[in-house]
């Protein structure tokens, strides 16, 4: 009998890792739906980017209140979970505070005082948080798409962290061998008087069912994560590192249509001649995105990893003079339509079978994508190198290459620089009138 406890934590933990992995098999699969590109290039830098940005909060503090806010979040959140692992051993084995014995008794008070400590500054840092969201109403987070299951996702986290940092605090001070080595309480010393009037038998029975809220709050947190824009706690990292290393403003030609206008320009070259297969210039199957499938797996995994803060949307241009385009969206619907195909292919035992949808104009419509002005500051504003730019570029490829869909003004253009050699509607020998105008 005095094993059940043991063997009820084991089951509870396993299952909690478990169904934990099998998302993360399928986040996994999910992304590998998109095209490969090679990142392999500049490991040092990307070694650095994801230490300076993801790990470092580099970009988190250039907006400095809420940047502060974050870090103590991220840093208290993690540290204090250092304690899961003494909870864990306790657990398995039935110890209690296997920590205190392993450990120097200084060492033991100091990482617990810590805890304590951070604890405290997490729940202030998250009461701020909720209040900006729900009191203040600042205007990145009441945006259209905002609205919902991603309003009340953020607040379910914050919900989450509050009641995590109490259930640590009250287990502490409601343990009264805890409270007897007098080191390390520096928080829960002060709590304890609130329990005082209670029996031992009552302190025990308190300690023990927030020891095993507390536990099982963190599995159920953690499983929490694949359903929620938080899963950028895990992707944060592999995003980083992935990251674009070229200069903002530089964008990828394509190699087939590179190697057409060098045939144009070549007159030697055989106009007949197709490029070898598996060459880079050889014919795409399709020109552009239209569905997730067609972009790249780091497009995909720029989707997973969006936290909703909604910097880049703040920072864009055409969203803020009225137009619909939302970098956040186009994030927020390539993980959605990206799920919705998951779920498909869960349904068909492994096989996507077509539903009639696809990410352009089920999910984003063309005035979002041609409302954009190419000018990266949402790419810039991204506190984890998010890169939804490339993806708007994607699609309007698409919708040019594959469809002769681009706006009128847009073909006037390019109907002039096949003419005329330039934007502007003259012939050659008028070229230069533009300066005139």
């Amino acid at each position: 009998m005095e094993y059940i406890p043991n063997i009820i934590f084991a089951i509870i933990l396993f299952a909690g890792i478990g169904y934990f992995a099998n998302n993360v098999k399928k986040l996994v699969r999910n992304i590998k739906l998109g095209k490969d590109v090679d990142v392999s290039d500049n490991k040092p830098q990307r070694w650095k980017n994801m230490a300076y940005i993801a790990l470092g909060q580099s970009k988190m503090v250039k907006r400095p209140i809420a940047g502060f806010l974050h870090v103590i979040v991220y840093v208290g959140f993690v540290i204090i979970n250092i304690e899961v692992l003494e909870i864990i051993i306790d657990g398995l084995f039935g110890t209690h505070r296997i920590g205190h014995s392993v450990l120097p008794e200084a060492l033991y008070g100091f990482l617990i005082g810590s805890f304590e400590i951070l604890a405290v500054l997490v729940l202030v840092a998250v009461i701020i948080f909720w209040t900006r969201r729900n009191v203040i109403k600042l205007k990145r987070f009441m945006k259209s798409e905002m609205k919902g299951w991603p309003k009340s996702d953020g607040n379910i986290i914050l919900y989450f962290e509050v009641v995590l940092m109490c259930l640590f605090l009250i287990m502490n001070a409601t343990d009264t061998v805890f409270q007897d080595y007098n080191s390390g309480n520096v928080i829960s010393q002060f709590i304890a008087p609130l329990f005082s009037g209670l029996s031992e038998a009552a302190l025990h029975t308190i300690e023990r069912a927030a020891w095993w809220i507390h536990i099982v709050g963190i599995l159920v947190f953690l499983n929490y994560l694949y359903f929620s824009k938080h899963l950028h706690i895990l992707l944060a990292f592999p995003n980083t590192y992935y990251g674009k290393l070229t200069p903002k403003g530089q964008f990828k030609n394509n190699a087939t249509v590179t190697k057409e206008v060098k045939l144009m320009m070549d007159p030697n070259a055989d106009p007949f001649a197709a490029p070898a297969e598996g060459t880079e210039a050889a014919m795409p199957e399709k020109f552009g995105a239209s569905d997730v499938q067609d972009l790249s797996w780091v497009n995909l995994l720029n989707a997973y990893t969006c936290t909703e803060c909604g910097r880049c949307t703040s920072e864009c241009p055409a969203n803020l003079t009225g137009k619909k385009l939302s970098p956040r969206k186009i994030m927020m619907d390539t993980r959605d339509r990206l799920e919705e195909v998951g779920k498909n292919i869960d349904a068909n035992k492994g096989t996507f079978v077509d539903d009639g949808k696809q990410l352009l104009g089920d999910y984003i419509t063309t005035e979002e994508l041609w409302a954009c002005t190419s000018c990266n500051a949402c790419v810039e504003a991204c506190p984890v190198s998010i890169d939804p730019l490339n993806i708007i570029m994607e699609m309007r490829q698409y919708l040019v290459m594959e469809q002769s869909a681009a706006p009128m003004e847009l073909n006037n253009m390019m109907t002039n620089i096949e003419n005329n050699g330039a934007p502007w509607p003259y012939n050659q020998m008028d070229r230069l009138n533009w300066k005139d105008e």
